[in-house]
């Protein structure tokens, strides 16, 4: 294939915060983002479940010609990459191929933020109950002291465009009561879902100015340009001619595409992939 993208998945909308930073950081290079809108979210459902979703669409990135491919996900990152990691990838026609998450460089870095060694993790139900962070941040960091706190309610009010109107600071400042009610030495959020960023400043709003707010997009983009840098086998296939292409699996490209420019914070065109063709990659 003439080009070979770095793909960018996501269960829906969020990852495209994670898009919008590595595009920034890495710009000239071909990119292939696809959104999996049909069968989100993905926060509720089983580990088995989210693996084979992450896994049919990886699969079809690969097939679009990605050597590499990002899960711009943390549900995705902490209930499928590992198993996508040591036993799927050594099952494919080509297992150079790559796929990497949004938890570990997260958790490289997140100990850094902290004066008091106390994080707020606020995220999905999927990513809090697998405990990928307590582990991940135990590895890196084994001081510090991590909190965590489910927040369900946001990504729904955020995707209906019900985040910026007065009823949603009762949810936001909810779920910050509950985790700061756990330590009142906790100084550092981390917002453990790629959606929070569209609310941080709300957030922030919410929270005592001496609490850090940290969201992951930055962070992802530097990992990835530090990780090119180190595998120049990898960094040598992507290709940079400039192309970035949207998918989703939800027939209505153009809700999609509202919405999504508001997380990419530029106009977005999307093509309609059907989630129902991507089991043929199996």
């Amino acid at each position: 294939m003439s080009n070979q993208p770095i793909g960018i998945f996501d269960s829906g909308f969020g990852g495209l915060t994670v898009f919008r930073s590595i595009i920034e950081q890495l710009p000239g290079y071909d990119y292939i983002y696809m959104g999996d809108n049909a069968r989100a979210p993905y926060g509720n459902r089983s580990f088995s479940t989210i693996h084979q979703y992450t896994w049919e669409c990886v699969q079809w990135m690969f097939s679009q010609g990605c050597p590499l491919v990002i899960l711009a996900c943390n549900t995705a990152s902490a209930k499928a990459l590992r198993t996508i990691q040591q036993q799927d990838l050594q099952h494919i026609d080509d297992p150079s191929k790559r796929v990497l998450g949004v938890i570990r460089p997260t958790a490289e870095v997140i100990g850094n933020y902290s004066k008091t060694g106390e994080i707020g993790v606020l995220g999905t139900k999927g990513t809090v109950t697998s405990g990928s962070y307590l582990l991940e941040i135990n590895n890196f960091f084994p001081d510090i002291k991590v909190h965590q706190q489910a927040c369900p309610l946001w990504v729904p009010l955020i995707e209906n465009g019900e985040y910026d109107k007065p009823g949603a600071d009762f949810f936001v400042q909810l779920y910050l009561d509950q985790i700061m009610a756990q330590s009142s030495n906790i100084d550092t959020i981390l917002l453990a879902c790629t959606h929070y960023p569209i609310i941080q400043e709300k957030i922030k709003a919410h929270l005592p100015d001496s609490i850090n707010v940290v969201g992951q997009g930055d962070i992802v983009a530097k990992s990835l340009v530090d990780y090119l840098n180190r595998h120049p086998e990898i960094e040598q296939k992507v290709t940079r001619n400039g192309t970035t292409e949207f998918y989703t699996t939800t027939d209505d490209t153009a809700d999609f595409d509202h919405h999504a420019s508001l997380f990419f914070s530029a106009p977005v065109k999307s093509n309609f992939i059907s989630a129902n063709d991507l089991v043929v990659c199996k």
